[in-house]
């Protein structure tokens, strides 16, 4: 599958754009601040209803305007595939498929594929676990309707019991029946997560490997409160504790992903260059363990990942990007002969396009 064509009206600072893509690889040029990000924000957009750069959907409308119109011609296995979006500002988003309005937002995530790799990414790193799980809920949502719905319905009943739990006197029947609720959503949840990071973690290394020359010993691993059994035992032990704190203080909502380099802490030990490596390898792993359940390639988004890597290590991706299999992919840049010698090495299949204040040639 590729994005063959987009039509984006009022999309953050781009009043108006009509592109035609090649399905290999599309490279972006420009200054920072002229529109580059938004392009690869609104291709995001077009896969899973919201962009990777901010979490409100207002964001994403152009100043002084009241709508935003995303439209994307798809193609694969030579049939048409149209997605159109529209945004508003008084919150209301409509979603179709082939000019169909979906009955439920959630069921379009998936259908169109995409991982994406920008400098946003150093928060898997260096914030809170919240980013962690949203990094595998990304992956999982795109792979697993289920999961989708799972992490949907045990976020709305641990709200229920949170709840319960601020009331003066909490009925112990309603809490037995939500810690109740809770396990068998978590349940599902903990093992697909779990079963994510295991696959992602073989991979993970060997890419890290082909990116660093293999000189330096990395590790991922899963950590998660279920760890030590059901979370309807787990919410039983600590439900006194639960009933003084006003909130339910285990779960897979504390889930988490440790990364480590040479047995520390990657956050602590690693550099800028290690990091931006390791994210990498992780977006990649991410792209390979994706192709394998859908049978066809991601489209794949690079934004300025050259930035902080060095040429040895740069080289070293492109070698991979061009020897993996992988399908559509869109490269932003703000040095034009950088990424022009760059994507020689890839293929002849390409198109460039210059954006200067959200307009593009």
């Amino acid at each position: 599958m590729f994005l063959q064509r987009i039509t984006l009206t009022d999309f953050k600072n781009i009043e108006k754009a009509d592109l035609e893509f090649s399905s290999n690889v599309n490279c972006i040029c420009g200054n920072n601040g002229e529109g580059k990000t938004n392009l690869l924000d609104a291709i995001y957009y077009l896969s899973m209803t919201k962009c990777f750069t901010v979490s409100s959907d207002v964001f994403t409308l152009r100043d002084g305007t009241n709508e935003s119109i995303l439209y994307g011609n798809y193609i694969k296995d030579e049939l048409e595939e149209k997605i159109a979006i529209s945004v508003r500002r008084k919150g209301e988003k409509v979603i179709k498929r082939n000019s169909k309005k979906y009955a439920r937002k959630s069921d379009h995530v998936g259908l169109i594929p995409v991982v994406v790799v920008s400098p946003s990414d150093t928060s898997l790193i260096n914030d809170s676990g919240e980013e962690r799980r949203k990094f595998m809920n990304a992956i999982l949502s795109q792979t697993d309707h289920l999961y989708l719905r799972a992490v949907q319905a045990y976020n709305r009943i641990i709200s229920q019991r949170n709840k319960v739990l601020k009331d003066n006197n909490p009925s112990e029947f309603l809490l037995d029946t939500l810690s109740d609720q809770l396990s068998k959503e978590a349940s599902y949840i903990y093992e697909k997560r779990k079963s994510l990071i295991k696959s992602l973690s073989e991979e993970v290394t060997e890419y890290y490997k082909e990116l660093s020359g293999d000189r330096e010993n990395i590790n991922m691993k899963y950590s998660s409160d279920l760890d030590k059994g059901s979370l309807k035992d787990i919410l039983q032990k600590s439900k006194q504790r639960d009933k003084i704190l006003q909130y339910t203080s285990q779960g897979i909502q504390r889930d988490d992903i440790i990364f480590e380099m040479k047995g520390f802490p990657m956050k602590k030990t690693a550099s800028q260059g290690q990091q931006k490596s390791f994210l990498i390898a992780i977006k990649l792993a991410q792209f390979s363990f994706m192709k394998k359940l859908y049978g066809f390639s991601p489209i794949l988004l690079l934004d300025d990942v050259f930035d902080k890597l060095d040429i040895r290590r740069v080289e070293n991706l492109i070698k991979m990007v061009a020897s993996n299999g992988f399908g559509q992919i869109f490269i932003t840049d703000s040095n034009k002969v950088r990424l022009t010698s760059i994507v020689k090495e890839i293929t002849s299949e390409n198109k460039f396009f210059m954006v200067k204040e959200g307009q593009f040639e």
